[in-house]
């Protein structure tokens, strides 16, 4: 074999094919971990708004736990600790759906809600008190103001730290191939044994994250300015 560029090999027949559904398992997980991770983070913000100091306690702890152990370590816990608490039935059950997408979708999302969760609160505690006060004015109550004054510009607020760590998420997909997850690192990987083709068949790889990663940036960035446009009316 000599050492002249050849993607030809990687790029059609069985090994394109590959990356075709490698990346289409990859936009899987980040999708539903992403909806997951938001779900929950919106219920971490809730519980932390709260005068309960247990439960702010709580919340504390869960988004120290994930911001400080590596994702890598907890994704073999759910992949390989977890399993072992459950009655067999449901291993059996696991094991005939996936067990090892369904894992790394529950221990991505759980992960990332701990970031989206402060992402959120932060862009909240930016919000002038007056906003409040004016939604107060206008007779609004608490979970009114919050869902149409409060929570929106929030959000806005938010905005950046909140796609970063969207990037963040679609790019620790990849650690999902350690447990056997079909993503696009693993079946690069893949091709990479077979064909022996290493450069070629990472290089079309990193494309394929760079470009994921530039087109959410892209769309983030439309986004904000979308929120500006209308908060500045």
């Amino acid at each position: 074999m000599n050492g002249s560029l050849d993607f030809s090999v990687i790029l059609h027949g069985q090994y394109g094919q590959m990356i075709v559904d490698g990346v289409a398992l990859t936009l899987k997980l980040a999708v539903g971990s992403w909806l997951l991770a938001m779900i929950l983070a919106m219920v971490l913000v809730v519980i932390r708004l709260t005068p309960l100091k247990p439960l702010q306690w709580l919340v504390a702890a869960y988004v120290s736990w994930h911001r400080n152990v590596p994702t890598l370590i907890q994704l073999m816990i759910w992949y390989f600790a977890v399993p072992t608490l459950l009655p067999e039935s449901a291993q059996i059950w696991l094991n005939d759906y996936n067990a090892e997408f369904l894992f790394s979708m529950v221990a991505l999302g759980l992960c990332q809600a701990a970031y989206f969760s402060e992402d959120i609160r932060s862009g909240l505690r930016a919000t002038p008190d007056g906003q409040r006060e004016a939604a107060r004015a206008l007779g609004m109550g608490y979970v009114k103001s919050m869902r149409l004054i409060i929570l929106p510009q929030g959000i806005r607020n938010a905005l950046p730290a909140l796609i970063n760590h969207t990037v963040l998420l679609f790019k620790n997909t990849s650690l999902a191939m350690v447990i056997g997850v079909a993503d696009l690192t693993y079946v690069t990987r893949e091709i990479e044994n077979y064909t022996f083709r290493t450069f070629e068949a990472y290089l079309v790889s990193t494309l394929c994250y760079l470009f994921f990663s530039l087109l959410l940036m892209a769309a983030g960035a439309l986004l904000a300015q979308r929120f500006h446009r209308v908060y500045a009316r």
